[in-house]
């Protein structure tokens, strides 16, 4: 039985695949061994993953479902899985030689700490080649009240120990975007204690998606994952207030990202009913003329957002 079973699901990720497995290969950690779910993908990616799986069939585990999404594919993971102690790496990122070293070390030397936090350089984006999580960084170990109010407390490569999905379960599936965000949520409402090694070992593959649907996608999925988690803490308590406080605020981004893309699809109505939506929050005269040429003049108001869009986007 491994130490550690390393999480892949993989979705049409031809592209990236093999420098994902590779990179786990690599470990100078050698307890573990690698489950990858092809999660229905219509690319290349199941012959490249039954390729590494021929090549090392003590050490890889391949499973092939149809399409469920991470989630879904997380779950099945887990599933097949044998070791103690479990580590979540997408397809499209990769580590460091060292990053399961260097995780385990703080694991096995902190008994009490169920989950261990990572960190890795950006890959592509605007902060390309910048940590993804500050370096040092000087915020304590995450808990439940610093998770509800940084979603970003807790990075995607992290370990957690097999008694963490024994107790909460596995991930949310009903959540197509978020699912890793609950799981830390859940796992700092049943109390397991966390830690961050901000040392970035790892790659963190960030795709140009900004100013898209994406957001409105991802803006909706934290905001069902922040009403699912407040019942759960009492009115009146510190984890509801923080939860309300983040509720507003993402809600005031959400309107904010449905004004980008109706404007970006020429959806003039919508545009203004979300303009209108963020002057009611914000106030202040921008979003008031805004709002009035997108009544009386939508045109000009399109031809204005399209123009400042291409400007921000134009190479400096």
């Amino acid at each position: 039985m491994p130490s550690v079973s390393v999480v892949m699901p993989a979705y049409n990720v031809e592209r990236y695949l093999a420098e994902s497995i590779d990179s786990v290969l690599a470990q100078t950690f050698r307890d573990f061994e690698l489950v990858i779910v092809n999660d229905g993908s219509t690319d290349g990616s199941y012959a490249i993953a039954e390729r590494y799986r021929a090549n090392h069939p003590e050490r890889i585990v391949l499973v092939s479902q149809e399409n469920r999404g991470l989630a879904g594919a997380r779950n099945t993971a887990l599933g097949a899985a044998s070791g103690r102690v479990f580590a979540l790496l997408d397809s499209d990122d990769g580590w460091h030689p060292r990053f399961l070293e260097s995780q385990m070390r703080l694991l096995d030397t902190h008994p009490d700490v169920a989950i261990v936090s990572g960190n890795a350089l950006n890959r592509g984006g605007i902060d390309d080649g910048r940590p993804a999580q500050p370096v040092p960084d000087p915020r304590p170990a995450p808990d439940l009240l610093s998770i509800l109010a940084d979603e970003t407390a807790v990075f995607i490569m992290s370990l957690f120990r097999r008694e963490v999905v024994d107790r909460i379960g596995g991930f949310d599936e009903d959540f197509r975007t978020n699912e890793d965000y609950d799981f830390w949520i859940r796992a700092g409402l049943a109390g397991f204690k966390f830690l961050r090694n901000p040392e970035p070992l790892g790659f963190y593959r960030r795709h140009a998606n900004s100013l898209s649907a994406s957001d409105v996608r991802m803006l909706t999925g934290i905001l069902r994952v922040y009403h699912k988690a407040l019942p759960h803490c009492p009115p009146g308590t510190p984890g509801a207030d923080v939860i309300a406080a983040q509720i507003s605020r993402f809600e005031t981004e959400l309107l904010a990202a449905n004004a980008r893309e109706a404007l970006g699809t020429r959806d003039m109505r919508k545009a203004l009913a979300a303009v209108e939506g963020l002057r009611a929050r914000r106030g202040g005269l921008t979003l008031r003329l805004f709002a009035e040429f997108l009544r009386h003049m939508p045109r000009v108001a399109s031809w204005v957002y399209q123009a400042r869009a291409r400007l921000r986007g134009a190479p400096r």
